[in-house]
C-alpha cells in the first residue's frame, strides 16, 4: 500500500511540473510550484527524510516568495 502511495506522489509531482511549466499565467506557475513544492517535500517525509522535507519546503517557500515580490514589481514598472 505505501508504496502505491508513493508511486501517486511520483506522478503527481510530474503532472504537477508539466502544468507549471505549460502555464502562461505567472502567478498560476507560481502557485502550481508551490503545489509542487508541497508534493516533494511529501515524498521527502514517505522517504523517512523530514529534516530534509523541512528544509526543501522552507527553501521552496523562500524562492515562491521572491518570485511573487519579482512578478509584481515588473508589473508595477510596467504601468
Amino acid at each position: 500500500m505505501h508504496e502505491m502511495v508513493f508511486e501517486i506522489v511520483l506522478i503527481l509531482m510530474v503532472i504537477l511540473a508539466i502544468i507549471a511549466v505549460e502555464e502562461k499565467n505567472l502567478i498560476g506557475s507560481v502557485i502550481e510550484l508551490s503545489l509542487l513544492t508541497l508534493v516533494f517535500g511529501t515524498a521527502l517525509f514517505m522517504l523517512k527524510a523530514p529534516d530534509v522535507a523541512l528544509s526543501a519546503l522552507v527553501v521552496g517557500g523562500i524562492i515562491i516568495g521572491l518570485f511573487l515580490y519579482t512578478i509584481e514589481e515588473v508589473r508595477d514598472d510596467r504601468g
